[in-house]
């Protein structure tokens, strides 16, 4: 166990409290189930509401998608891209673009339904989704990984490979987790009724928004809370070496 003086352990808590008021960037990434949905204004509320205003969302897109949401004053920003899948963001290095002019320190990540539309494999979403992490580590070596179990579709044939995909995430992410950048698995799938809770047979409608926003929340906040944590132990290691020189 590390022992602090009075002063370490003092700048320690100087260093937390500046922590708190630092931004922690989010960015919610993936496609038309991130890019024109309502959950992510219900997010941003939730967050909000528990005082974390310190998260920032950050992405490309900056613009209420679709219009009508029952949240509409919120941090637009986000990542997410209608029709495109995973293997084709990871093969072309997209995200590498989109983290360098709107760098992230937590990360959501919803794909793949394009991906099985498509044709796709399993092996071939996972391995797309390696390279993705592979990608976020490499804008910010210490990236909280929050990666869904994506929700139903209406449509049997594709559904199934979604189960199939589901299924194989945790034992993936598990593969991939390290301390320094975790990856999170959030199961957006158990409880949401593709019958009930889409507009569309794709696409969530207000109760599929907030079963989104309300499975997202928990990982987001405990995410939100190792970033500030970090921060405060690197203000404290910076406060630390200023009084020794």
């Amino acid at each position: 166990m590390m022992h602090f003086s009075h002063f370490a352990a003092l700048a320690a808590a100087v260093g937390f409290a500046a922590a708190q008021n630092a931004t922690v960037r989010y960015m919610p990434f993936g496609d038309s189930i991130t890019e024109i949905v309502c959950w992510r204004g219900l997010l941003y509320q939730q967050l909000q509401a528990a005082g974390l205003t310190n998260v920032n969302f950050v992405g490309s897109n900056d613009d209420e998608n679709p219009a009508g949401c029952s949240v509409s004053n919120y941090n637009e920003h986000n990542e997410g891209h209608s029709g495109f899948q995973a293997v084709n963001i990871a093969n072309q290095n997209e995200l590498v673009g989109w983290l360098q002019a709107n760098p992230a320190d937590v990360i959501t990540m919803h794909l793949g339904t394009n991906d099985v539309v498509y044709s796709s494999t399993t092996s071939e979403i996972l391995a797309a989704f390696t390279t993705l992490v592979g990608q976020m580590r490499a804008s910010n070596a210490n990236m909280k990984i929050i990666v869904a179990q994506i929700i139903p579709i209406s449509y049997a044939t594709w559904n199934s490979q979604i189960v199939s995909l589901n299924a194989a995430i945790p034992s993936w992410a598990s593969g991939l987790n390290s301390t320094a950048s975790p990856i999170y698995v959030v199961d957006q799938y158990t409880g949401f009724d593709a019958s009930t809770d889409l507009r569309d047979g794709i696409h969530p409608n207000a109760a599929g928004d907030a079963k989104m926003a309300a499975k997202w929340y928990p990982a987001i906040v405990q995410a939100v809370n190792e970033v500030t944590n970090q921060q405060a132990q690197e203000q404290s290691e910076k406060r630390e070496l200023a009084f020794v020189a």
